[in-house]
């Protein structure tokens, strides 16, 4: 009696959340898993269980491996995604750390684009990456004819090899300035002390910030590199937006939009249940990871 005395009013309060929690959220993912191991590949319903066999025909018997070249299309995006937003929100985080001026206004411009929705901003990289050379080019391929510099004229992500690295060209745009709040919070998080320290111990600029600074900003490196990681796994509106359903460009997120469209509610549980797995392997062991830390602090 006495315990329910003590959480009841807590759970009473919870409850709401923890319902819709449990129905929206862990009930569609339950429902999704269930049909993923159907064979309800049209709108007529499912007449059985399968198991794994949806699982298996989208590694082994995909049509032209769609699946896999969805999945290396990931893989390609993602790891020129992070790349690209760490590198230059550490660099502008750095540049406003070391007191330059007007810091409020680049501050603002950096963070802007956080701003602007990923459709709105995949309508204007889509302008800007015109796939058309020559004297009827368009966006960027334009402004390099004007300068003269043709020679850097290219077809953007309509280019067999290197298409989809240009794709997340607008997601580092869009997202790097987020990166740089969190290197900059981190920056501004270190204790002024160990700065004192380091220069007492008559360290150069470069040991401080190698020895110093930058390893201190490894638990932001690495938040950053886990929120990033697991919003480019499921980047769809952004794709859409500057690509459309194409095949050079698409990603699971997008094959999965594609399927649900010819009524394979299976194959498309399927794949939803695989990009989950995969957005869980980055965050799960992160989460772990955290909690741990807590503790030991």
């Amino acid at each position: 009696m006495r315990r329910l005395r003590h959480w009841g009013p807590g759970l009473l309060l919870l409850s709401p959340s923890l319902i819709l929690l449990a129905v929206f959220v862990y009930g569609l993912i339950a429902w999704t898993t269930k049909v993923s191991l159907s064979d309800e590949h049209n709108a007529l319903g499912s007449k059985g269980f399968v198991g794994l066999e949806n699982f298996k025909n989208l590694f082994t018997n995909d049509i032209q491996d769609r699946f896999l070249h969805s999945l290396r299309n990931l893989l390609i995006f993602t790891v020129v995604f992070l790349v690209g937003a760490l590198v230059f929100g550490l660099l502008w985080a750095f540049l406003l750390e070391r007191g330059i001026r007007a810091e409020g206004f680049f501050r603002t411009i950096y963070l802007f684009p956080m701003a602007v929705s990923f459709v709105a901003s995949g309508v204007v990289w889509r302008w800007l990456m015109n796939p058309i050379t020559g004297d009827g080019a368009g966006g960027l391929n334009a402004i390099f004819g004007s300068l003269g510099l043709d020679f850097l004229q290219n077809k953007w992500w309509t280019n067999p090899d290197w298409g989809m690295a240009a794709m997340a060209m607008p997601a580092i745009w869009q997202l790097s300035g987020y990166v740089m709040a969190l290197f900059l919070a981190g920056f501004r998080g270190i204790p002024q002390e160990l700065r004192e320290a380091a220069a007492m111990d008559g360290a150069s600029t470069y040991r401080l910030y190698r020895n110093v600074i930058f390893p201190q900003l490894t638990p932001v490196a690495l938040s950053a590199l886990i929120i990033l990681g697991h919003m480019s796994m499921k980047m769809f509106d952004l794709i859409m937006s500057v690509s459309g359903p194409q095949w050079l460009t698409e990603v699971p997120a997008v094959y999965v939009w594609q399927t649900l469209l010819t009524s394979d509610y299976a194959k498309a549980a399927a794949i939803s249940i695989v990009l989950l797995l995969l957005v869980a392997l980055v965050i799960v062991p992160y989460l772990i990871y955290t909690s741990r830390a807590e503790k030991n602090t």
